[in-house]
């Protein structure tokens, strides 16, 4: 397969995705939504108690509308992406027709993944521009981040999603279920991880949580049961999270049925 037709599946993988509605406008409403309604209130509280409440923007605020997005609300709206990407032709009943053309199933699958990546850094780059805007916005007279805080907060809140957009992807073409691969993914994101990282007799295993990897990454203090690892152990962790499932994606799909 030559890079032209790569190219042309990508693009043909993104527009499908572009047009599931439902998803893109779930995905927005997590990556936007969450951060709207941070700065709504805090405006209304320092509209009518200034003395106790401080403005709406600044660096302490945009320290908590990162997390908000970047370790919080972002991660899922990347899973709705990814398990969208990784199910949609399966749930459309298309898979097959795909097949019958003669295109590689690997070449099929392996398109998915820079689609999903796409549309879920589209996203998040509408909700970090939002959380930017606010945090200089309302700010008054307020410090502001430095901008070299604004570029880790940006590289980090793409990697965080990138990341389980990624997996989300492998998982959900390997489980070929939607609602199972949502569950599951959440589930391990919002439940299983932090109490995983919360058992102490477990040591130095905890470093294989994937939340705790993209946490190691964080420019801003992350709160929580966080696990001390190097930067080295960190990116191997993700490498290996994000080779697995792949590869476990890659090979329900060359041996499916279609």
């Amino acid at each position: 397969m030559n890079p032209t037709i790569a190219a042309q599946m990508i693009r043909a993988d993104f527009l499908k995705l572009r047009r599931k509605r439902g998803t893109l406008i779930w995905a927005l409403v997590l990556a936007l939504g969450p951060i709207v309604i941070y700065f709504a209130v805090s405006v209304i509280e320092h509209a009518s108690n200034p003395v106790r409440y401080g403005p709406a923007g600044g660096a302490q605020n945009f320290r908590d509308g990162l997390r908000v997005i970047a370790l919080f609300f972002g991660p899922l709206a990347a899973i709705l992406i990814g398990v969208e990407a990784g199910t949609g032709d399966v749930s459309a009943g298309v898979f097959r027709d795909l097949v019958v053309t003669g295109r590689s199933r690997l070449a099929l699958f392996a398109s998915r993944v820079p689609a999903a990546l796409a549309l879920c850094w589209i996203v998040m780059l509408a909700g970090y521009v939002l959380l930017a805007g606010g945090t200089f916005g309302f700010a008054s007279n307020l410090p502001t981040p430095s901008s070299t805080t604004m570029i880790d907060g940006f590289l980090f809140t793409f990697l965080g999603t990138g990341v389980l957009c990624v997996v989300a992807v492998g998982v959900a073409s390997l489980t070929t279920s939607k609602p199972a691969a949502i569950i599951a993914l959440i589930a391990w994101q919002v439940v299983a991880s932090p109490l995983i990282s919360r058992v102490g007799a477990l040591g130095s295993a905890r470093k294989g949580v994937l939340t705790q990897a993209i946490a190691h990454f964080s420019p801003v203090p992350v709160g929580g049961d966080i696990i001390v690892m190097s930067a080295a152990t960190a990116v191997i962790v993700l490498a290996v999270w994000i080779a697995l499932f792949l590869g476990l994606g890659a090979w329900r799909t060359r041996t499916m049925d279609s």
